[in-house]
């Protein structure tokens, strides 16, 4: 139902305590704040404290963003008594740690994709999850497009048999800013601390959309990956360069469980394309597509339809029936980018409120993990061809 702010809410409070405030932080804080202002809902989250390295910069960030403290030790945000939710936006070489730390303390802990840099890692945090979970304690990655009421109501239709059995599925995900070969050398560009390139930071994206969408995990992949610039400026001014250790661009192939083919592309030096994710399943009765850049539209195929009136028609994503939409605005009035993390905020509130399994879970994190290093594994394995027969 929508918020109405006439009237008093008696919902309990959770506090929340973010740990990491650049852009995934300041993107996950919009959630926070206005979460509870939209949904009615069983517990009412206040932004207890944020944390971050830099004292200046984590004290301006909580003034910013609407958090009522600031810390610079992760550890004593974990320690304070109104936070009972840890919300983990680091690069991925401290999620293992903060989150295990956190699920020991007692608390409940939302994570950022991907779950972790390695396998191990993942491993570790899924298990912290099994038995934080036997004493009430909930963990949940943040796979934020699973909560675009588009890709939303395409699970909706795959899961109701609107498509049939599913056969391939095509996903990609493409970016432009490290087109340049002057762009600095970030931490997103060193192994040590992103884990792997675009492979972790879209192709995770990827490959939780496709497994989510068709209801199967991935089985097997064959893979590519290539580097196109390998040094880059050092982020300070003056110094010299230093070398890249991640992946640019990925191509790999899949299988899932179900038998249904897989093919995804990912990169970050596809020039003109910001961001843009493209999904689309085929199956033995119809197919849905979804673009990112028109996020409030699904491109649906009814297989049964004549031929003489088959094709795709475009479904506009906004009708009060659609996933997340019963609380937003009339019909045809759009939704953006950012409210999937109010809708990520509103269903891991309510599963804890209710105490039901969140999704997804470490382990749904730790299945895309294992995908993640299947793909490096893949791409390290396949021979490059050094010289071309002549012909005949």
């Amino acid at each position: 139902m929508p918020y109405d702010s006439t009237v008093p809410t008696a919902a309990p409070t959770i506090g929340v305590g973010m740990v990491g405030y650049a852009f995934m932080g300041a993107a996950h804080s919009q959630g926070w704040r206005t979460v509870s202002r939209v949904f009615d809902l069983p517990l009412r989250p206040v932004m207890a404290a944020v944390c971050g390295r830099d004292g200046d910069g984590v004290r301006a960030a909580a003034e910013r963003l609407g958090w009522g403290a600031a810390e610079t030790d992760w550890r004593r945000l974990i320690a304070r008594d109104d936070v009972q939710l840890v919300d983990i936006c680091t690069p991925g070489e401290s999620h293992a740690e903060i989150a295990v730390a956190a699920l020991e303390a007692g608390k409940h802990v939302l994570c950022e994709k991907p779950l972790a840099n390695t396998v191990a890692e993942a491993e570790a945090m899924a298990a912290a999850a099994r038995s934080a979970r036997l004493r009430g304690r909930l963990a949940m990655v943040g796979f934020n497009y699973r909560r675009t009421p588009a890709l939303a109501l395409a699970r909706r239709l795959v899961a109701k048999g609107r498509l049939g059995a599913i056969r391939h599925v095509r996903v990609s995900y493409l970016q432009d800013w490290l087109v340049d070969p002057d762009f600095p050398l970030t931490w997103r560009l060193r192994r040590e601390r992103a884990g792997s390139g675009a492979l972790g930071d879209l192709g995770a994206h990827a490959v939780d959309i496709a497994q989510h969408l068709v209801g199967a995990p991935l089985t097997g992949v064959s893979a590519q990956t290539e580097t196109f610039v390998h040094e880059r400026p050092l982020p300070v001014p003056g110094e010299s360069t230093g070398e890249v250790t991640v992946d640019d661009a990925a191509l790999f192939t899949g299988r899932f469980a179900s038998g249904a083919l897989a093919s995804f592309e990912v990169s970050r030096v596809a020039a003109g394309r910001k961001n843009a994710l493209r999904v689309e399943l085929n199956g033995t009765g119809g197919s849905v597509g979804f673009d990112l850049e028109r996020l409030n539209e699904l491109y649906f195929h009814d297989h049964s339809d004549p031929a003489d009136e088959s094709g795709f028609r475009r479904i506009l994503v906004t009708e009060q029936s659609h996933p997340y939409l019963e609380a937003w605005w009339p019909p045809g009035h759009a939704l953006g980018y950012e409210h999937t993390f109010t809708h990520q905020a509103r269903d891991l509130l309510r599963a804890i409120a209710t105490g039901a399994d969140p999704e997804p879970s470490f382990a749904d994190g730790l299945q895309v993990q294992r995908v993640l290093a299947a793909v490096e594994e893949s791409a390290g394995r396949n021979a490059v061809l050094t010289s071309v027969p002549g012909p005949g």
